[in-house]
């Protein structure tokens, strides 16, 4: 039997007046994720536990069937792991974001999604000025970076930090969502610090210059330590793999023991190449069981409030990616695949929510319900209870409902 978990992040919306009181996953053309619904099980599944943030490293660790309760220590130490940084058992990593404020506000939590040459010659910049303050910097992907700080800087230890992800606070005021808690006060000094020297960097005046958003800031969350996690083998007898292009899925990966495969191309943007994912998907499903492929742009159209991209974001991962994955597996033979989002990234809040999202599974053994559409109103009517997703991986590789 082969396996397929497909997540469109940031799918699930609510309903709009521009698109006549649909949702963006009403008004697109789905019809493979149709197919998948109509020919297997569906519901809501909840991937955010109550009181806990509506977070995509939160959301997938429940679809990989691990209880965020439980397992769940901070977003950083995902995305330390997927970059091969080892952290030691008193380091805490954060996020570290290159945003664009203007006037006190948040305007871009990417700032204009800078280039990845741009961006590490920003943190090296960054990392040299605050390595005497005993932390260190490490160059991601576009915005996207980390910090790593030795817990005795934060005075009461990292558990008693609140930190707010920038992208949940575009065009709201900084200094009101600034760290706060014991061990905040040295944060903000590096935020703050971080304004002076990136204001007259000579890749700034180029930016704006050429009409993109600069780097006006460094903005630090996803503070944690190393988590513990069992193997995704030992608790579900099956391994594969994980095809993302954002470093807090690859790190979950790992962490679970499940191969990263690197696709061309993927870039976790609208340009993403859909295709490779899922022709890199089929090649890796003829050597294992299971895979698991990830698709960011969604999620970026709804963080930045634009319609027309999530449409065609969900429409590019129905066609491109279920459509090519689905074909292949029934191809193979005996198969099974679910389908579905992590959490909604309402275009109209531009950031993420914590209801629960619809999912589809569809194959050999799994009985059909009546449901033909995959929506979140159709599956809502569906009749199916709310479940929680960290259960899903378990309905999948065992029996049927």
């Amino acid at each position: 039997m082969k396996y397929a978990i497909l997540v469109g992040d940031g799918m699930s919306d609510y309903r709009l007046d521009d698109l006549d009181g649909r949702t963006p996953l009403q008004a697109s053309r789905t019809p493979e994720m149709d197919r998948i619904a109509k020919e297997g099980m569906t519901g809501l599944a909840r991937t955010v536990p109550r009181n806990m943030d509506a977070s995509s490293d939160v959301a997938n660790m429940s679809i990989f069937g691990y209880d965020p309760k439980e397992f769940y220590t901070g977003r950083g130490p995902l995305e330390a792991e997927s970059m091969g940084i080892e952290l030691g058992p008193d380091d805490v990593a954060f996020r570290a974001n290159l945003v664009t404020v203007s006037d006190g506000v948040m305007v871009d939590y990417s700032a204009g999604h800078i280039s990845s040459n741009e961006a590490a010659v920003l943190i090296e910049l960054l990392g040299g000025k605050f390595s005497r303050r005993g932390v260190r910097f490490y160059p991601g992907v576009s915005y996207r970076h980390l910090m790593i700080v030795p817990e005795g800087k934060l005075s009461g230890g990292h558990g008693h930090l609140r930190c707010v992800p920038p992208h949940d606070i575009t065009g709201k005021p900084i200094m009101e969502n600034f760290p706060r808690g014991k061990g905040a006060k040295f944060l903000r000094e590096i935020m703050t610090g971080s304004q002076f020297m990136l204001a007259d960097h000579e890749i700034n005046t180029i930016r704006v210059d050429l009409g993109e958003n600069p780097v006006d800031m460094l903005w630090l969350w996803g503070q944690g330590k190393k988590p513990s996690m069992p193997l995704f083998k030992e608790r579900h007898g099956v391994d594969g793999a994980v095809i993302s292009a954002v470093d807090l899925i690859k790190g979950l990966a790992l962490c679970i023991g499940l191969k990263v495969i690197d696709v061309p191309g993927a870039t976790g943007y609208y340009d993403t190449d859909y295709a490779a994912k899922a022709e890199y998907a089929l090649r890796a499903l003829e050597g294992a069981d299971f895979v698991f492929v990830h698709v960011e742009a969604p999620d970026e159209a709804g963080h930045n409030g634009d319609l027309g991209e999530k449409i065609r974001a969900i429409e590019n991962f129905d066609e491109k990616v279920v459509g090519r994955i689905a074909d292949g597996m029934r191809r193979m033979g005996k198969h099974r695949i679910l389908v579905m989002p992590d959490h909604p990234t309402p275009v109209e809040l531009r950031t993420h929510a914590d209801d629960p999202v619809p999912y589809a599974i569809a194959g050999n053994g799994i009985r059909a319900d009546a449901v033909c559409r995959f929506d979140e109103e159709s599956i809502g009517k569906g009749g199916g209870q709310t479940v929680a997703a960290s259960g899903l991986v378990d309905v999948l590789f065992g029996g049927a409902r």
